[in-house]
């Protein structure tokens, strides 16, 4: 396949994420109390970087909540929206940079997943710490553990059902381009 074809698919599948980032959280907002939880921005950003690599995963993952956050008021920017903007791009970033690093097996693409996620929670966790700072007020770390893993658990566990299934569906369907 031709570098130009390459390069306009990754542009399309980067559209249709950063597309779905912006409409999925409106039908899971329709559960007033596990829809935030579902993270569902962050299902698009994962499949970016799987689909398309690390610079656009890493362009999406940064874009969707604050392009989200100012056409439609969620996330509020401040502080979650800019905390989110960095914990996507991370999630973007590792998924795209470890899929092309690692075999292309399920092991792995739940490994690449793993890692992302970890990573992507932990630089969530520091840029709430330092938008907190600025803003003088409170990020303490049990509000740091409830955020990024205990009201985040009915996400991790749709994440980890959702995105390898539809990472492999797509290698089945010979739908990710070769680097």
């Amino acid at each position: 396949m031709g570098k130009t074809i390459k390069h306009t698919r990754k542009l399309a599948y980067a559209a249709i994420c950063l597309a779905l980032c912006l409409v999925l959280p409106f039908l899971t907002g329709q559960i007033p109390q596990i829809g935030q939880m579902l993270s569902p921005m962050h299902i698009p950003v994962f499949l970016c970087g799987f689909l398309c690599g690390w610079p656009w995963g890493l362009t999406v993952g940064f874009i969707a909540p604050l392009l989200r956050g100012a056409l439609f008021g969620m996330p509020a920017l401040v502080p979650g929206g800019i905390a989110m903007a960095f914990e996507l791009a991370t999630y973007g970033f590792l998924s795209g940079l470890l899929y092309r690093i690692f075999p292309k097996t399920t092991g792995y693409i739940y490994a690449t997943l793993l890692l992302s996620m970890f990573c992507g929670r932990i630089v969530w966790g520091v840029a709430r710490f330092l938008i907190s700072g600025v803003a003088q007020t409170q990020f303490t770390f049990s509000l740091f553990l409830a955020g990024a893993i205990t009201n985040a658990i009915p996400g991790i566990i749709l994440h980890l059902i959702l995105v390898p299934l539809i990472v492999i569906a797509m290698q089945r369907a010979k739908l990710i381009p070769e680097e």
